[in-house]
């Protein structure tokens, strides 16, 4: 077969530009220590590096959630310590106004710290977090939680709770509704009330209360009638009598299950109630204190009413510290959570930025020692090729 002088040049020419190439190509890879500078060099480990970077950015956005979550939690945790910090001070002066040392003039003194510790209470409520948004107010945290008008307070957020996703299969709550905090707290022992009846005249007072067999109690009202100061009737919602007993102060009343002790000696025709206990939000069971702390005291009948609704805000405010407790307790939890799984996603980062350094790092080693290769066959070819083109039918004439 002839072959032309032409395409013997163009034959070494393309030759020698596909040396080029591979030497030009594992500079590149060099320079970058990437052994894939295009998908087309190695396409399965190029879609698997792929996956894994999607994987990686995933974790990231992790990685930013939980650290949004983690700042919210924080701030709430500052302002539940200071709500506990509010209700530990008002139940002290809860104490000091039940004392019977204290004046009128006194107590009113302390009324007036109670109020105080009560508009910081909502204001507590009202917190915002770093970025100005509500804490307590669920998913509407634009809008204020708590309101005051007068007397009475009201809940303006909603009862949810937004989920932040923290990793692949874990999502967790990066606050609490105001409703769960402030509003949804038992009064009394959290399980029943006692309240004195409005009209008693005597000057006993009720105490520590509590349930010694869940078995026997069945949730309904009482009503606890001295038939005289030494003996008393119980009787249901029908007025029908199911329990009478005698009566000595500082005794302790049990029917159905139940018990409370009253102080003092009522009188004839005094009454006790004890009904299943409600939710109470706490910024009325302080009001409800500050009203029996303001009360006048003139008699023993006046001083009874002062200890009893003392007593029973004093039984509120333990539930709302109880409730904070729990509360501040789940948001430490959470805090917890965020840590471990980032620390979880960390590990989990770190081996797919090790298997894509697999897939993708370049072996110098073995990537130089092919540079060399390479340079000295793409030389002898250039060289080759040179001698090649000066070789002439007339050099043997």
């Amino acid at each position: 077969m002839r072959v032309s002088t032409f395409g013997s040049y163009q034959r070494g020419l393309s030759m020698m530009q596909d040396l080029q190439a591979a030497v030009g190509r594992t500079q590149r890879q060099i320079s970058s220590g990437q052994r894939i500078l295009t998908p087309s060099d190695d396409p399965i480990a190029a879609s698997r590096a792929l996956e894994l970077r999607e994987s990686l950015s995933r974790l990231e956005q992790f990685d930013r959630n939980s650290n949004i979550a983690t700042n919210r939690l924080q701030d709430e945790e500052v302002a539940l310590q200071g709500v506990n910090d509010v209700l530990q001070r008002v139940r002290e002066l809860a104490l000091q106004a039940n004392n019977a040392t204290q004046s009128n003039e006194t107590r009113g003194l302390i009324a007036i710290e109670l109020r105080e510790r009560l508009d910081q209470l909502v204001q507590f409520a009202n917190q915002k977090d770093g970025s100005g948004r509500f804490l307590f107010s669920g998913n509407l945290d634009n809008t204020t939680p708590v309101t005051v008008n007068g007397t009475s307070f009201s809940y303006n957020g909603d009862q949810g709770q937004r989920q932040i996703q923290i990793s692949e299969s874990r999502t967790i709550a990066d606050g609490d509704s105001g409703a769960d905090v402030f509003f949804r707290i038992r009064a009394g022992n959290g399980t029943f009330v006692v309240t004195a009846g409005t009209t008693n005249t005597g000057a006993g007072v009720a105490g520590s209360s509590s349930v010694v067999d869940p078995t026997q109690y069945d949730s309904a009202p009482y009503t606890v009638r001295f038939i005289d100061p030494g003996n008393y009737e119980v009787l249901d919602s029908s007025n029908a009598v199911i329990s009478t007993g005698a009566y000595q102060p500082g005794d302790s009343i049990a029917f159905r299950g139940i018990e409370f002790t009253v102080d003092g000696q009522p009188a004839a025709g005094d009454e006790f109630l004890t009904a299943p206990s409600p939710n109470q939000d706490v910024f009325s069971s302080i009001q409800n204190l500050i009203a029996a702390v303001e009360t006048p005291v003139v008699s023993n009948t006046s001083r009874a009413s002062l200890n009893n609704g003392i007593n029973s805000g004093l039984q509120n405010i333990d539930q709302a510290i109880g409730k904070i407790l729990e509360v501040r307790t789940q948001v430490g939890s959470r805090l917890a959570a965020i840590e471990s799984q980032g620390d979880a996603n960390g590990a989990f980062a770190l081996t797919l930025q090790q298997t894509i350094g697999e897939l993708e790092d370049l072996d110098y080693a073995e990537a130089l020692s092919r540079l060399s290769f390479e340079l000295s066959v793409l030389e002898a070819a250039q060289q080759t090729y040179v001698r090649t083109q000066s070789l002439s039918l007339f050099n043997f004439l």
